[in-house]
C-alpha cells in the first residue's frame, strides 16, 4: 500500500461478513531549484470489499502494516464433515 500510513487506512467488518479496507493516499512531490521551490500534493481515496466465508471468526481477525504491505489474517472455525447417511439396498 504505497503511500499509505498506519493512520490513513481503516479495516472493518460490515454486516457480519463483509471485510472492508478503506483509506486515503497522500503523495507529496517536492521539486526545488535555485530560484523556486514547489510542493505538489496528490490525494486519492480507495475502498476494497471482500465477502468472508461463513466459517470466518470475525472477532479474531488481525491485520498489520509493515513495509507498505497490509496483511489481514482471517481465522476460520474447523468444520466437521457431516456424517453421511448411507442406506444399503439388498440385491434380489
Amino acid at each position: 500500500m504505497h503511500g499509505v500510513g498506519r493512520g490513513e487506512v481503516k479495516v472493518q467488518v460490515e454486516d457480519g461478513n463483509i471485510l472492508q479496507i478503506s483509506g486515503e493516499r497522500i503523495k507529496e512531490v517536492v521539486d526545488t531549484n535555485d530560484k523556486w521551490h514547489r510542493v505538489d500534493r496528490q490525494r486519492g481515496s480507495f475502498v476494497r470489499r471482500f465477502r468472508l466465508p461463513e466459517n470466518a471468526k470475525v472477532d479474531d481477525i488481525k491485520c498489520r502494516l509493515e513495509n507498505e504491505v497490509l496483511t489481514v489474517e482471517v481465522p476460520k472455525t474447523e468444520t466437521q464433515e457431516a456424517p453421511r447417511d448411507v442406506r444399503y439396498i439388498g440385491i434380489a
